[in-house]
């Protein structure tokens, strides 16, 4: 194989790692285009939540996930390469420079990708451990974003937040129909998210998970979040390669809690409404702008994994031009 169809295969590889990166309502929404010698990422419109989120900005946060995903697969192959953001489309360019040897951190990063998952069950009673939670700040800033952690007082502000979002949400009929056309059932066509990994109730947490208003039929957990850590994921900007950004600071985070055996948990209510994204933004001293909170909490050893949600086949999503 030549040195020009190796680049050509592992930029078809790259392409299918990103499949599993996570998105809002897993909707998945870009794709690629592997053009010669570089990867090319763009956003879907057909699988953005108009309603929900009219700016897109979720579909750049998961767009960003994709992304990183990519980057991830790319460096387990032992390639280093260069990424462009132009403004505008494509959302970004990935090319492969030169082959390298392969990073031990690199392949366990591939791994940590493979068995991440989002689970929406309770917490342990075990708090996260403040050299984890240093770590993941640290992980965080690395890679173009920061991480605020939230005090008690701000938990309870950022419930409220989450509580007025989902009410504003509910009480929107074009945005409701949305959730649930996006929620529950078996997914067949690869999107969505399925009742197999829903809780069977909304689990007791001081800040309230997304109330999706379907049935689910995973356990939700006993007792409730107090050990949980919430905290604000932010940057300085707020324009589209802030929040492309954003997303590939949200995935290495992701993989960096997944390795630490934390359970990561996005909460996007309350930054998709204006007016509890506000709130978010007082919380960091009005210096950054929010782009996700999450819910970081210890695993139990003993439980098994939620099931993987579904994905779209790779010829959905991936142009070979």
């Amino acid at each position: 194989m030549n040195e020009k169809d190796e680049v050509k295969r592992a930029l078809v590889q790259a392409a299918d790692a990103a499949r599993f990166a996570p998105s809002i309502h897993n909707t998945q929404p870009w794709r690629w285009v592997v053009q010669g010698d570089r990867l090319e990422l763009f956003g879907v419109a057909e699988r953005q939540l108009h309603e929900q989120d009219p700016g897109g900005h979720m579909l750049l946060l998961s767009c960003g996930t994709a992304l990183h995903h990519a980057r991830v697969a790319l460096d387990a192959e032992g390639w280093r390469h260069e990424v462009d953001r132009p403004a505008g489309e494509p959302l970004a360019v990935l090319r492969p420079v030169e082959r390298i040897p392969v990073a031990p951190e690199a392949t366990r990063h591939f791994q940590m990708l493979q068995v991440r998952r989002t689970d929406r069950r309770t917490v342990t009673d075990e708090q996260v451990p403040e050299d984890t939670l240093r770590h993941l700040v640290k992980v965080t800033e690395q890679n173009g974003a920061r991480l605020h952690v939230l005090g008690r007082d701000q938990v309870l502000a950022l419930a409220v937040a989450a509580d007025r979002a989902q009410h504003a949400e509910d009480g929107d009929e074009r945005i409701a129909a949305e959730t649930a056309a996006w929620a529950g059932g078996d997914r067949p066509d690869g999107t969505g998210i399925p009742a197999s990994v829903l809780p069977e109730e909304v689990p007791l947490t001081t800040v309230a998970e997304r109330d999706f208003h379907t049935t689910g039929t995973l356990p939700a957990g006993d007792g409730h979040d107090a050990a949980a850590t919430y905290a604000v994921l932010y940057g300085e900007g707020d324009e589209a390669e802030d929040w492309l950004r954003g997303g590939e600071a949200l995935s290495r985070l992701w993989l960096a809690a997944t390795e630490q055996a934390v359970s990561l948990l996005p909460l996007s209510g309350p930054v998709e409404i204006p007016f509890t994204r506000q709130t978010l933004r007082r919380m960091l001293g009005d210096v950054g702008f929010p782009y996700l909170a999450v819910r970081l909490g210890t695993l139990d050893p003993a439980t098994s994994a939620p099931p993987k949600t579904p994905r779209l086949p790779a010829g959905q999503v991936i142009d070979v031009a």
